[in-house]
């Protein structure tokens, strides 16, 4: 049966990726951004079918506008995911309280004030899952991205807590705990080579999401996500 994914946050690279996975199977996708034009290029370059794709304004922060949003889709979806995100550097956003505030409203506020609205809508009796891109930097607190990573951390608690909460009528909650991604928002950035993961090999993880709440891409990242974890406190303060 073809589906409903709604996509908030869509001009991301994983995100556009989703899309172009979604649609290739028939699906019909509503792809939400601030970024609308930069959306419609997309879908005219990538050849996507636009009987397949609804492609409408979303501001993560602008959270009174969160209830129309919803109340005005063409159609309530299957599928949701948030891929929303923004990033400063941790130094920029010591200083910068504005820097620090952006990230928590587009990665915590403003997801759970639009996914609360989806969850709590009893009618619409679709909806079978939500999806969380999260980050490996919410693992532990690290002195060289605590600010982006503890908005992230906050993120993935709240989707564990929504995954319970949904239990009861078989709605599934997902979370995608990504490590580093080439993408626009990590351009720039001095990352290891060899850990870059490629947009569209996230974004199968997430349209093959099954069961299991956190899904981490990649073997060499299912690794590290372990060893954080486990790590002693002692030996995390000596990373970078």
């Amino acid at each position: 049966m073809n589906k409903t994914i709604l996509i908030l946050g869509a001009n991301s690279d994983v995100a556009k990726e989703c899309i172009q996975l979604y649609t290739s199977e028939g699906n019909y996708v509503i792809a939400a951004s601030r970024s609308t034009d930069a959306l419609h290029e997309f879908v005219a370059q990538r050849n996507i079918d636009s009987n397949k794709i609804a492609i409408l304004y979303f501001d993560a922060v602008d959270f009174d506008s969160h209830q129309p949003f919803y109340d005005a889709l063409p159609t309530k979806p299957h599928i949701v995911l948030y891929a929303a995100g923004y990033l400063k550097n941790n130094e920029e956003a010591l200083r910068n309280w504005q820097g620090s505030f952006q990230m928590m409203k587009v990665h915590y506020c403003g997801a759970v004030s639009i996914l609360n609205i989806i969850a709590m809508d009893v009618s619409n009796d679709k909806l079978e899952r939500i999806i969380g891109l999260s980050s490996l930097s919410g693992v532990r607190g690290r002195k060289s991205n605590f600010v982006y990573g503890s908005t992230k951390s906050a993120f993935t608690q709240y989707l564990a807590g929504l995954r319970q909460y949904l239990f009861p009528r078989k709605i599934k909650v997902n979370v995608v705990v990504a490590g580093y991604i080439r993408s626009k928002m990590t351009a720039g950035l001095d990352l290891p080579e060899s850990l870059m993961l490629e947009p569209s090999f996230i974004a199968r993880a997430v349209v093959n999401a099954g069961n299991q709440f956190t899904i981490v891409p990649g073997f060499k990242w299912k690794m590290i996500y372990h060893i954080l974890r486990l790590m002693p406190e002692k030996l995390v303060a000596k990373l970078p």
